[in-house]
């Protein structure tokens, strides 16, 4: 790749990409990279110097607008704080102390995933060492001196929730590191209010807030939205097969069998209650698809809370179910 620069993780901005033998390969897309035609990027590569900041710009909103007229508050709601928000115009439709940080739990593996796909080569293995198995929880199948690939990790990390995965995972770049760059992503996705203290978030310390989840969900759906695609329970074999049968695995995304479920992350520890990312698809009235965001934190019954809102949503703003197949 000519005139290449490198900004982050495993991806450069290049010109336009050639054989050995200096043909060009003609290829539109970039794998994730940022492609250039040969003298714009040769401008670049001698304008930037070592260190410049590069400024990653979000998608922007698509300005939809719903009827706002006549809605009622939700009620009924346990949660100490949640979002139900319009992922790609940004329009909220319910929140409360949505700003507030709170022990988030295992919504943080969500952000494991992403720094991982993000930084190392998905057909990379790591060998499982007896210390990544000291996490609370057991996961059949993973097992002590055996070598996994980046992407079959992901599936009990994100399906059944596993603790011993995010160990795992963060061995590809290093614990304390991967703990480091979850921490930079968030800073650089502008969530404000968001710490990390481990990979797994069984950690109290991993914070959030309803409104960072809320961008950590739109990232992830423009950006690595096979992630979501596990969660739902499907396999990526993209880079072979997958160790892990989903059927042998627990999906503990409550909503997995709603043919409307676009994806999401449960989590549970005693200080944190039950916090949820959910993502609906629904049809509005002009039968234009419409993916909503659910973020709840400090939930007695996620559950029931997001579909008490999901109800309200429906009531309220003329919405119907986008069932695939």
């Amino acid at each position: 790749m000519p005139y290449a620069i490198h900004f982050y993780g495993k991806y450069y901005v290049h010109g336009e990409p050639y054989y050995p033998w200096g043909e060009k390969t003609g290829a539109d897309v970039s794998g994730g990279c940022i492609q250039l035609q040969d003298d714009s990027a040769r401008q670049i590569y001698e304008l930037v110097g070592k260190g410049l900041p590069v400024l990653v710009v979000d998608k922007e909103n698509d300005g939809y607008v719903y009827d706002a007229a006549n809605v009622s508050s939700p009620s009924l709601v346990s949660a100490a704080a949640y979002l139900v928000a319009d992922l790609n115009s940004g329009f909220v439709f319910a929140e409360k102390n949505s700003q507030d940080a709170l022990p988030i739990a295992s919504i943080t593996k969500l952000m494991t995933a992403l720094v991982v796909a993000e930084n190392v080569d998905l057909r990379k293995s790591v060998e499982i060492t007896a210390p990544m198995l000291e996490a609370y929880g057991e996961t059949d199948g993973l097992e002590e001196g055996v070598r996994y690939r980046v992407v079959e990790l992901f599936h009990p990390l994100l399906i059944a929730s596993s603790n011993d995965a995010a160990e795992a995972v963060a061995g590809f770049l290093g614990r304390e590191r991967t703990i480091r760059m979850m921490n930079e992503k968030a800073k650089a996705m502008l969530m404000r209010d968001t710490v990390f203290t481990d990979p797994s978030g069984f950690d109290p310390g991993n914070i959030s807030s309803a409104q960072d989840l809320f961008y950590l969900a739109r990232y992830i759906v423009n950006n690595r939205p096979p992630l979501f695609e596990i969660t739902k329970g499907k396999e990526v074999r993209s880079y072979g097969e997958v160790r892990f049968p989903k059927e042998d695995l627990w999906n503990k995304n409550v909503f997995a069998a709603d043919s409307s479920f676009a994806g999401g992350k449960t989590g549970y520890i005693v200080v944190s209650k039950h916090t949820g990312i959910f993502l609906f698809n629904f049809l509005t009235r002009e039968n234009e698809m419409r993916t909503i965001a659910f973020v709840l934190l400090g939930s007695d019954n996620d559950k029931l809370d997001t579909q008490r809102l999901y109800a309200w949503l429906q009531q309220n703003y003329q919405l119907s179910p986008s069932y695939s197949l």
